[in-house]
């Protein structure tokens, strides 16, 4: 006698913070002889054209601030809503498990699941706990996270906290393993942005190049991803200084960058700190100052506590400060190197293996 494949909800908020590692486990699980369905919002879909699910559930959803009583009455209303289109729908799906991994979207699956007894597993990539995380993590079965420490949480949560990792794209976990060269000619500098305060490294980066010896801006070749307002000034920042770069808004061979990479700079995201360590990438971190309970600091730390990554504030990061640490790192390829090892030692490569094993032991 067979049986019918076990059917798992991933609930996930419409970021690719959110969408991203909640696909790796999707497709973990897939795999395994799972079936999957995702719940999120419309905000959501277009992070979500390849994730493979048989099914998609659109919930009632809303955020909202505190201290605004009328906004938080709206979203509560639009919250119960989803609540009871998921309960409706479990009711037909019958689903093993939900697996939440934070962003407003997510609460009304596993609100539903706690309601009507489905076992629930979150997932928390930054190493502070979101705030819908936050809420549910005592009233879920299994709380999963990507870093060694997580903040906001209570120490009930941190007595079973499951440290999995943050699940990273295929071409990047491919990366892991391959070893690193130093620097020997060409010295290959990466740089990326982020969607908030991408100016900053946008222009500040070339500027500090600028101020670099001769001699160490003709090795240089850099990769700079910058927003389009930026463009046309880092391109002649570059140009002026006599440094070859390519500088887009968006690189689709982020992997091959990565394993070209002799040093990279950028914010301290998730999914970012993540795949750094994954391809065991040398790295100058700037997390951004208005990001959520701080969280990219933190983040960041999984890197510069072992020495992989050198961390610099945003009231520190001036092209002045920039300048000097890019002259002591890029004249040091043996500094290089212990840092890149040190990245390599931080990584979870399997964290989507792990995280599916987590949900196969949490599942009824």
């Amino acid at each position: 006698m067979t049986t019918d494949p076990k059917l798992a909800v991933v609930a996930a908020g419409g970021t690719g913070g959110h969408l991203f590692p909640a696909e790796a486990l999707a497709r973990a699980l897939t795999g395994r002889g799972w079936r999957i369905v995702l719940a999120t919002d419309a905000r959501g879909a277009q992070y979500a054209q390849h994730f493979p699910a048989e099914d998609r559930l659109a919930l009632e959803a809303a955020t909202f601030k505190a201290g605004d009583p009328i906004g938080m009455i709206r979203g509560g209303l639009r919250i119960l809503a989803g609540v009871g289109q998921a309960r409706v729908a479990f009711a037909r799906l019958k689903p093993a498990i939900v697996v939440g991994f934070g962003g407003y979207p997510s609460l009304p699956s596993l609100l539903a699941a706690n309601a009507t007894g489905v076992p629930t597993l979150i997932h928390e990539q930054n190493a502070v706990l979101g705030r819908v995380n936050r809420f549910v993590a005592a009233r879920v079965k299994a709380v999963a996270c990507a870093f060694p420490t997580l903040e906001k949480a209570s120490p009930a949560v941190k007595a079973r906290l499951h440290v999995v990792g943050n699940p990273v794209r295929p071409e990047i976990r491919a990366l892991y393993g391959d070893p690193y060269v130093p620097p020997n000619g060409t010295i290959h500098l990466l740089v990326t942005g982020g969607s908030q305060g991408a100016r900053l490294l946008s222009e500040t980066v070339p500027e500090a190049v600028a101020m670099l010896p001769e001699d160490l801006r003709l090795k240089l070749k850099v990769e700079q991803q910058t927003r389009m307002e930026s463009l046309e000034f880092a391109r002649n920042t570059y140009a002026e200084a006599g440094v070859e770069a390519e500088v887009a808004p968006f690189f689709r061979d982020m992997a091959a960058k990565l394993k070209a990479a002799h040093l990279m700079i950028g914010r301290a995201g998730a999914s970012t700190v993540s795949e750094i360590a994954v391809a065991g990438v040398p790295s100058v971190l700037v997390p951004l100052a208005i990001a959520a309970d701080d969280h990219q600091r933190f983040n960041a730390k999984l890197l510069t506590d072992v020495g992989a990554a050198e961390a610099l504030g945003e009231d520190a990061f001036s092209a002045e400060t920039l300048a000097q640490v890019l002259k002591r790192l890029l004249g040091d390829p043996a500094a290089l190197a212990r840092m890149a090892a040190a990245a390599h030692g931080a990584a979870k490569p399997d964290a989507a293996e792990r995280l599916a094993d987590l949900v196969e032991a949490t599942a009824r």
